[in-house]
């Protein structure tokens, strides 16, 4: 029997996940959100399934330890190719199945039978994208700056949170915005969302 720990923080699509898992042998799955909410018990899942979605925020944020902790490196990931951003730090991470979230229920249940197995799956459609994911622009300090002007921060209190002075947050951020080809730094925040990239 493989425990299957489904982390989606859609309740209604989660439950979905639950249900098709279920109707396949030899699965006993459970599930949670990224947030922690869901089932009571601790013990360790010999796959998680993640929606790729739930790998946003700064870098390094420490939220998704959670799965993490109770699955290593046996994650299946849920995932659209034109976010490239979410593909690469799921790969960066350790996971080892990639499924597109077009695929059919059998493409999926098969990647939790070859990841519970220790190997490595990737769907077709993921690979390309996989392979843009590596040309990410930006360093990770333009990406923090990026981040906390995506929550609202002022370049001030940009400068505080990342113990930066002001001219370095505004070139950061320059930089960043010319990279990813924005208008300003609103755009450029929009263009590194939609890629996944936080």
């Amino acid at each position: 029997m493989v425990r299957v720990l489904v982390v989606h923080d859609a309740t209604l699509l989660r439950s979905a996940l639950v249900q098709l898992l279920r109707s396949a042998d030899g699965l006993e799955v459970s599930c949670m959100s990224s947030r922690g909410d869901g089932p009571d018990d601790d013990l360790p899942a010999d796959v998680c399934v993640v929606d790729g979605d739930c790998w946003e925020g700064p870098p390094g944020d420490a939220g998704r330890a959670l799965f993490w902790n109770r699955c290593g490196a046996r994650l299946v990931v849920l995932a659209a190719p034109e976010r490239p951003g979410v593909l690469r730090r799921a790969f960066d991470a350790g996971a080892l199945g990639f499924v597109d979230k077009d695929a059919s229920s059998q493409r999926l249940i098969a990647a939790v039978h070859t990841v519970a197995k220790g190997e490595r799956f990737l769907d077709e459609r993921l690979t390309v994208a996989l392979l843009h994911a590596s040309k990410m622009p930006l360093t990770p300090r333009e990406l923090s700056v990026l981040f906390q002007a995506s929550q609202g921060a002022s370049v001030a209190e940009i400068a505080v949170c990342l113990h930066l002075s002001r001219g370095t947050v505004r070139n950061y951020m320059a930089s960043a915005i010319r990279k990813v080809g924005a208008r300003n730094r609103v755009d450029a925040i929009r263009i590194v969302q939609s890629a996944g990239w936080m």
